[in-house]
């Protein structure tokens, strides 16, 4: 069972910040106190554990019954006590033996939710948004043209206010593996709880831009402001990571959106309105693919997961959201597990006080999401 997140903290310089890390992102703070010669902990990874496949036919969750035969990614956002797992490109029906994406009754993303609240045995999930019958819903329609928009792709979502919001890439078309190109990435809302959806058409990144993957997690700045961190990173996997933030009051407006661009000379971070002043927070010389962000009371830092292309899913450490961020180190590596992508956490499935970590995993074959676990070693 996982236990509960403990209040911890530590100092940057003269800034302090409080992380939502509730379950239900109910606004229970974590106070962030890292001193300004903190050292990075984070030494190792061990008892890295394939707990359960998630999705498909083979998965104990049996989502076929849903017509998801093959799906992929799983990002997570918490809304009371609903978790929400948000799937890339759908499947009804796949060929046995097909590699990949692909198969007939394509959606572009589904949704499903879960209730779970003991990360395991793998998490349950108690129902998706359908269409009709217990036929998973695309929630979001795409042209699924080519050289237009192919798909739509959530990379995830966040929750203010009861309200929905997932950020979303808008492909043009997918490209060698690694590359593609987007049209733009945006932001859909709903109101009743997922089964309706509208894109807000005045929220959008430009497509060439180093917004259009996102990773979000709320900050408490004081018991009036809540504020929303992007990670962020381009269309596909070979780019560095940049950081935006907003008012979650704000969300909606465009305008409020701050992208960082570097340290002052008070060594407090710069903040512009200017996106293309955006300065990178990491990068990796091979490059970051669908990256994850949260908050870790067991390292007392930030962690930072993504695939590396060429190695496999690394862990990275912060000592603030906008860094020094620590060297990576491979959580799951490519040759134990081909064609792997897509590492997903939420501060709701951790263990041990976050000493074991939670994340969905998806594997090119079967084309579906897993279940992992690994546990965190530091000095």
């Amino acid at each position: 069972m996982m236990k509960l997140i403990r209040s911890i903290g530590f100092t940057i310089g003269m800034i302090t910040l409080l992380v939502s890390c509730s379950p239900e992102n109910d606004k229970l703070p974590v106070e962030l106190s890292v001193k300004s010669d903190s050292k990075f902990v984070l030494t190792g990874i061990s008892n890295l554990t394939k707990v359960a496949q998630l999705t498909g036919f083979d998965s104990f969750n049996k989502t076929n019954e849903y017509e998801v035969f093959g799906t992929d990614l799983g990002s997570m956002f918490n809304n009371g006590d609903k978790t929400y797992l948000v799937f890339g490109d759908t499947f009804g029906y796949r060929s046995p033996g097909l590699t990949g994406g692909g198969g007939s009754d394509w959606r572009s993303n589904t949704l499903a939710i879960t209730r779970d609240i003991d990360p395991s045995d793998g998490l349950t999930i108690d129902s998706m948004i359908v269409d009709y019958g217990k036929h998973a819903k695309e929630v979001l329609p795409s042209a699924k043209i080519d050289f237009d928009e192919m798909t739509k792709i959530p990379t995830h979502g966040i929750a203010v206010d009861d309200n929905l919001y997932l950020y979303f890439m808008s492909v043009n078309h997918w490209g060698a593996p690694g590359n593609w190109d987007a049209n733009y990435s945006g932001v859909t809302k709903s109101v009743d709880q997922g089964e309706h959806w509208t894109i807000l058409e005045d929220i959008r990144w430009p497509g060439d831009s180093n917004f259009i993957q996102v990773s979000p997690y709320k900050v408490i700045v004081n018991a009036d402001l809540t504020e929303i961190y992007f990670w962020t990173i381009p269309a596909g996997r070979f780019g560095g990571v940049t950081l935006m933030k907003v008012n979650e009051q704000s969300i909606e407006d465009l305008s409020k959106y701050v992208y960082y661009a570097g340290m002052g000379e008070d060594n407090k971070p710069i903040w512009s309105q200017d996106m293309d002043k955006a300065e990178l927070v990491v990068k990796d010389e091979v490059g970051v693919g669908e990256l994850s962000v949260i908050w870790n009371p067991y390292l007392e830092r930030w962690i930072m997961t993504y695939l590396k292309e060429g190695t496999g899913i690394v862990i990275r450490e912060g000592l603030t959201p906008w860094g020094k961020w620590g060297e990576p180190i491979t959580v799951v590596s490519n040759t134990e597990y081909p064609g792997l992508y897509g590492p997903y956490m939420n501060p709701k499935y951790v263990e041990d006080d976050g000493k074991t970590i939670y994340f969905t995993l998806s594997l090119w074959d079967p084309y579906n999401v897993f279940w992992m676990k690994a546990s965190l070693e530091k000095k």
